[in-house]
């Protein structure tokens, strides 16, 4: 009956078929054609896992920059987190950074879901009770008003039914994951949203249903998930998330089920994830291929100021050499973020305003 119904209510349009299109032509393109250098990659990943972070848990609530996401990270073996938005962040940071690693070995299960959810919920002081258990009580799904007050989208699933209705929606989900017969993009839609309606746990839904998105879409190989934040994206269109999870949800369990709404959303999310992967894949944004020492140089041009190399080795200390700091400008110049002014002792370097790569 549960998978009769939840076949049912996709419904596949020229529209949909459309986006989905424009999705996988991009994902036989980013592995058809991208060389990015391995250490490349491996940092945008890590800039992923902050910028997710942050995202993830600003949508619940959280006060954090990214900025502060970062430093939080950097320090977190030396300091423990302090407060409520610093545990949720490292909490998210450790279990996102776990998918991006190793989704190839973690398979969408209850126990994998469960223990998630632990490791989601590890750092916060106030969740060790109830973290990788189901809820015991009733809970709602709330959005956030321009004024920041909480407002009832819906109620969720009652307790006593939390765990036939997950083991219904997971026993479709890798059913219909493995007969391939149904699109992965729509099955994936399809059980973010029953997860959302269930909303299984006392605290964390939204975030590990971003983290479920995220492992899900690495399962059916869309590889460039890691390099551009999904969540920062629904950060971004929230409005749109709630009212597309809103209006999915009207027609819940009814005679007239229909996700078109959530799909549409979803499929749109993922169309921005493409454009935003293009232009890493084409090179529109050189400072993401930035290392460490080339960042720290870039930064000290925030002004029109002309700079020399002698005044940048000041900037850096001595803690590189002259050689090592000329190498790093000419870097800077071919990526186009600097430009060289001058030649031998009058050279100078100055901060091209309109830096994107054409």
């Amino acid at each position: 009956m549960e998978a009769n119904r939840f076949n049912k209510r996709i419904r596949i349009s020229p529209e949909i078929l459309a986006k989905i299109a424009k999705i996988d032509e991009f994902k036989g393109l980013w592995r058809g054609s991208l060389h990015l250098n391995p250490t490349i990659l491996k940092r945008l990943k890590q800039t992923v896992v902050v910028t997710s972070t942050g995202a993830s848990t600003r949508i619940e609530g959280s006060k954090m920059s990214d900025e502060e996401v970062s430093r939080l990270l950097r320090g977190l073996k030396t300091t423990p987190p302090k407060n409520r938005d610093e545990q949720e962040v490292a909490g998210y940071a450790d279990l996102i950074g776990r998918v991006f690693d190793n989704y190839k070995n973690l398979k969408l299960t209850e126990n994998n879901i469960l223990h998630f959810h632990g490791i989601l919920l590890n750092y916060s002081d106030k969740d060790q009770p109830h973290k990788g258990k189901y809820k015991s009580d009733d809970n709602v799904v709330a959005a956030h008003n321009a004024k920041g007050e909480s407002v009832i989208l819906f109620k969720a699933t009652p307790p006593y039914l939390v765990r036939p209705e997950m083991e219904a929606t997971l026993d479709w989900t890798i059913s219909e994951l493995d007969k391939k017969e149904l699109h992965p993009i729509l099955i994936v839609a399809n059980f973010i949203f029953e997860f959302l309606a269930i909303h299984p746990f006392s605290d964390g839904n939204g975030r590990l249903s971003r983290v479920l998105t995220n492992l899900l879409l690495l399962r059916a190989d869309y590889a460039y998930v890691p390099y551009v934040s999904i969540d920062e994206i629904i950060e971004d269109t929230m409005s749109e998330y709630y009212i597309a999870l809103n209006a999915t949800q009207n027609k819940h369990k009814t005679d007239h089920e229909d996700i078109t709404p959530w799909l549409n959303y979803v499929l749109d999310t993922l169309l921005t994830h493409v454009e935003k992967a293009r232009k890493i894949m084409q090179g529109e944004h050189p400072e993401m291929f930035l290392s460490e020492n080339q960042e720290q140089v870039l930064a000290f041009f925030n002004t029109d100021e002309a700079l020399s190399i002698s005044d940048i080795g000041e900037m850096l200390h001595d803690d590189a050499s002259r050689e090592t700091t000329k190498k790093i400008l000419a870097r800077l110049v071919e990526l186009r973020l600097i430009e060289l002014i001058g030649r031998g002792r009058g050279a100078r370097y100055k901060k091209i305003q309109n830096n994107y790569a054409k």
